[in-house]
C-alpha cells in the first residue's frame, strides 16, 4: 500500500460504513493514508460523525496499510536523488550530503554508514511516540547493534499539536512521557540519546546557576564538528 494512494482505492474498504468514514475524511481533505498518518487524533474527533473509538480503528487500519516510516540512510540518499531541486544560485546554500562528508572525514566507506543509519519522519507528537515504539522493537530484534539514537527538534511538533497556554499542560505532560520513554529505551537497550531543541530569542532565560560559565571554541566543517585552528 502506497502511503500516497486515495484512501477509497484500497481494497476492503468499500464497505457502506467504511466508504461513509471516507467521505467525511474527504471533506476535511484527507485522501490519502499518509494523510491520516499526519493528522492527529485529537484532529480527526473534530470531523462531524467521528467519535473517539472511530478514530482509534481509523489510525490502526491506517498503520497496518502502510509499512512503518523508517529507512536506511542510504535509500533516503538515494530517495533523495529524486527530489527536484530548486537552486539558490550558489553552491555553498545548496543541502549537501552530510553524512558523506562526516565519512570521509574518518576514512569509512560511505555506503556503509548510511546502511547503518535509520531513518524516519515524524509528521505530528503523536506519529513521533509511536515511531519510539519502533524503535524500541527494532532495539529488541537487533540486540547490541544500536548506539545512538537522535531526535531531531524534539518540540517543533508539540508547538504545532499544542497551541496557547490553554493547552500548555496537556503539551508538557505529553513531553514529559516521550522524555521518559527516551530514558527507558536509553537504560533498557543501552544507547545514547541525543536530543535537539529549537534556538530561543533569548538563550539566557532559562540559565540555571548550578552551571558555571565556561568557554569553548570549536570550528563546524565538511566532516562535521571540529577544533578550531587559529
Amino acid at each position: 500500500m502506497k502511503e500516497d494512494q486515495v484512501v477509497l482505492e484500497e481494497p476492503g474498504l468499500q464497505d457502506e460504513e467504511n466508504v461513509a468514514d471516507i467521505k467525511k475524511l474527504k471533506s476535511v481533505g484527507i485522501c490519502t493514508i499518509k494523510g491520516i498518518q499526519m493528522t492527529t487524533r485529537r484532529a480527526l474527533c473534530n470531523v462531524k460523525g467521528l467519535s473517539e473509538a472511530k478514530v482509534d480503528k481509523i489510525k490502526e487500519a491506517a498503520n497496518k496499510l502502510i509499512e512503518p516510516g523508517f529507512l536506511t540512510a542510504f535509500e533516503y540518499s538515494e530517495k533523495r536523488k529524486m527530489v527536484f531541486h530548486i537552486t539558490t544560485g550558489s553552491q555553498e546554500f545548496d543541502r549537501p550530503d552530510r553524512l558523506r562528508d562526516i565519512a570521509d572525514r574518518f576514512n569509512v566507506d560511505h555506503d556503509a554508514v548510511l546502511d547503518n543509519v535509520l531513518y524516519a519522519r515524524a509528521y505530528t507528537s503523536e506519529h513521533q511516540m509511536e515511531l519510539l515504539d519502533y524503535v524500541a522493537a527494532k532495539f529488541h530484534e537487533e540486540a547490541g547493534i544500536f548506539k545512538l539514537l537522535i531526535i531531531d527538534s524534539i518540540m517543533a511538533l508539540f508547538r504545532v499539536d499544542f497551541s496557547g497556554r490553554g493547552e500548555l499542560a496537556e503539551r508538557q505532560q505529553k513531553l514529559a512521557q516521550m522524555l521518559s520513554r527516551l530514558q527507558k529505551i536509553s537504560e533498557e537497550y543501552n544507547v545514547a540519546v541525543f536530543v535537539t531543541n529549537q534556538m530561543t530569542a533569548d538563550p539566557g532565560a532559562t540559565m540555571t546557576p548550578e552551571m558555571p560559565e565556561n568557554e569553548a571554541t570549536f570550528a563546524i566543517t565538511a566532516g562535521g564538528i571540529g577544533d578550531a585552528k587559529e
